[in-house]
């Protein structure tokens, strides 16, 4: 999943994380190093004062010794080693890091340097004790400043973030304002000629063919409903005229009206598609209240031919009375898909319409849905399995846009109880 978080904010906290983890680094460096630098020199000086006190031992061995020179030191020969301490007597030429007990009572650490060389045996202690305590304060001031330039960074990155974002700060608190105003104007002469001029000239670009797309389609939406309307009207007026016929047979009757509901079907959805290709969010409704159970009822007796003799039972069980502010032509389409669908879809059986509570169920004892399948089935070109004919799988899709336009729930379930789909609309 992708954040959410603002680009300013991403831009703070990576520079703040960075002068931070920087901080960090070059603090651990310097530590180490200097740990290492100063172990080798007090090692080496250590060695080289051992070193020293032997050479003397050995070219005055009358004299009392060099302790003025020496930390805390003695030289021994070999016949007087024993009075030096048990731990030391055994140690080689060398650095080596011991624990004693100290003066205190409290155990103290120790770096001992040991030089041999004929005979002689040197040995100079120091006490690292009060060292340690050094780099532990030191320690604790560094972790202080690394604290410290975190802030710092921190803030020169509220700062940085202030002015290099300033520029898309501004293209975006346009592009809100011109969404608010639902008017867009041109971009690029508000910004320099740098990466977000050039990213507000592509929005200008963009805009400019959105709009003459949008502008075609409108022109070409108006052209097309003019030019089916008419057909249609002379095919509504003619099967006006053909119906009051007195010699008309029954039959013939029986198809005029066919044609007829066929002929309102058709305009019905023109003007649907109309108001989705203007993508009004708002749906017109132009005043009118629409009898959710009447459109039903029509509905179903459009659909009857598609029966086909198949042994399925249509009802429309209408509980309480249900109207909406929409126009008929809008829920016919809507129910024509659904209803159709479930007459197509169900070889034997029945096919239920339940109309209350503020929602339209169509129920069917068709093959069913699958749940994974429910939604999916709303999307352009997606149909059913098991799906017959020639049908482009968009029936559901309009649907799905025409409920959205209007404030309307539609959703698709299997059956609990036996085999079907359920698919209803809940009126908001």
């Amino acid at each position: 999943m992708q954040s959410r978080r603002k680009l300013r904010f991403r831009l703070v906290v990576s520079f703040a994380l960075f002068g931070f983890g920087l901080s960090a680094l070059f603090a651990f460096a310097a530590l180490n190093i200097r740990t290492r630098v100063e172990d080798q020199l007090v090692n080496s000086s250590l060695l080289d004062d051992a070193k020293y006190a032997n050479h003397y031992a050995q070219e005055h061995p009358d004299s009392p010794g060099v302790a003025s020179r020496l930390l805390t030191g003695m030289t021994k020969s070999d016949r007087t080693l024993y009075k030096a301490p048990l731990a030391w007597q055994n140690m080689g030429t060398g650095v080596h890091d011991i624990t004693e007990q100290g003066d205190d009572g409290k155990p103290h650490h120790y770096k001992l340097a040991v030089y041999r060389e004929n005979h002689i045996i040197s040995f100079v202690r120091y006490d690292v004790t009060r060292e340690e305590l050094g780099k532990r304060q030191l320690l604790f001031s560094v972790i202080g400043a690394v604290f410290l330039f975190g802030l710092l960074s921190l803030a020169i990155g509220l700062w940085l973030s202030r002015k290099v974002l300033k520029p898309v700060t501004q293209l975006a608190q346009r592009l809100r304002d011109f969404r608010r105003a639902g008017k867009a104007e041109p971009l690029a002469g508000h910004f320099a000629d740098d990466e977000v001029g050039e990213l507000a000239l592509a929005l200008d670009e963009y805009a400019e063919r959105l709009t003459a797309m949008v502008e075609r389609d409108r022109e070409f939406n108006s052209d097309v409903s003019h030019e089916l309307r008419t057909p249609l009207a002379v095919i509504s007026s003619t099967t006006e005229l053909l119906q009051g016929s007195p010699d008309l047979t029954p039959k013939l009757a029986e198809r005029l009206k066919r044609i007829e509901r066929a002929s309102r079907q058709a305009t019905e959805l023109i003007e649907a598609l109309l108001l989705l290709s203007r993508a009004e969010r708002r749906g017109p409704t132009r005043g009118e209240t629409t009898n959710v159970g009447k459109v039903a009822a029509d509905v179903i007796e459009s659909q009857r031919p598609q029966l086909r003799g198949k042994p399925v039972e249509v009802k429309l069980d209408e509980r309480e009375a249900v109207s909406v502010n929409a126009p008929a032509s809008v829920l016919s389409v809507a129910l024509t898909n659904l209803i159709g669908n479930a007459i197509k879809y169900t070889l034997e059986g029945t096919v239920r319409v339940d109309v209350g509570q503020g929602r339209i169920e169509v129920i069917d004892t068709g093959p069913g849905i699958k749940p994974e399948d429910a939604e999916r089935l709303f999307q352009r070109g997606v149909r059913g399995e098991g799906a017959g004919g020639s049908g482009a799988g968009l029936g559901l899709a309009i649907v799905r846009r025409l409920c959205d336009l209007y404030g309307w729930q539609v959703s698709m379930r299997p059956r609990q109880d036996t085999n079907g789909a359920i698919a209803s609309i809940v009126f908001g």
